[in-house]
């Protein structure tokens, strides 16, 4: 099965042309922000979008937002096929949205450390897909670092016996994605700032030839 690429921080509808034009598996929109993001967008904004994303692309909902009812009901405004919770949010937080929301989860795990092998596991337990990404003191994601790989291989090891898949973001670009797709062996990839121009716009070309190589590259 090819790996799935998700390109996320879509902020207009140049944007999302691209990366339908690309071939995206899925697409993300950044709203309800606690951290900085360069791609936040208010709730009405990222509705817009969402509406304009044709069938059979998955949409998700990034968020920071901590509080399970405000969870829900960003996802509700927006429109959303999957919420994506990025924020530093409780087990319990987490399982209340899924117990609440049709919505598929997707619980983001920081790689820091070999300590996030544990964590990964236990925020399986409640969500539908862990992605693994890497974060700064002031960035939840969208920092345009990678993080050890050999760590995130040990957590799709890990989730592997319990049905998990894996989505691994952090860092990636179109130059690096196949090398982290054969060493981590992720069920998707997930790119932002790697695919951007300087002005924070996606770029065409970037954006084509990080889901190409993803498509192409053998887990």
């Amino acid at each position: 099965m090819p790996v799935r690429a998700k390109l996320c921080g879509i902020r207009s509808e140049s944007d999302l042309r691209i990366a339908i034009a690309a071939g995206a598996d899925a697409v993300g929109f950044i709203a309800g922000v606690t951290h900085v993001s360069e791609d936040a967008l208010d709730a009405d904004r990222a509705a817009r979008l969402a509406g304009r994303t044709p069938p059979f692309v998955t949409r998700v909902l990034v968020t920071h937002l901590e509080s399970a009812e405000a969870i829900l009901d960003l996802a509700e405004r927006v429109g959303v096929d999957a919420i994506q919770i990025h924020g530093l949010v409780t087990d319990e937080t987490v399982r209340q949205v899924r117990a609440a929301s049709v919505r598929r989860i997707i619980r983001a795990v920081h790689v820091t450390g070999s300590e996030a092998v544990h964590a990964a596991r236990s925020a399986a337990a409640d969500c539908d897909a862990v992605l693994l990404d890497s974060r700064t003191t002031d960035r939840l994601g969208g920092t345009g670092r990678t993080h050890d790989w050999s760590v995130s291989a040990a957590i799709v090891d890990e989730l592997r016996g319990l049905g998990r898949p894996v989505i691994l973001a952090g860092g990636l670009n179109a130059a690096n994605v196949a090398d982290a797709i054969r060493t981590v062996r992720p069920f998707a990839v997930d790119v932002n700032s790697g695919v951007e121009h300087p002005s924070g716009d996606k770029s065409p070309d970037a954006c084509a030839d990080f889901v190409t190589t993803a498509h192409s590259a053998s887990p």
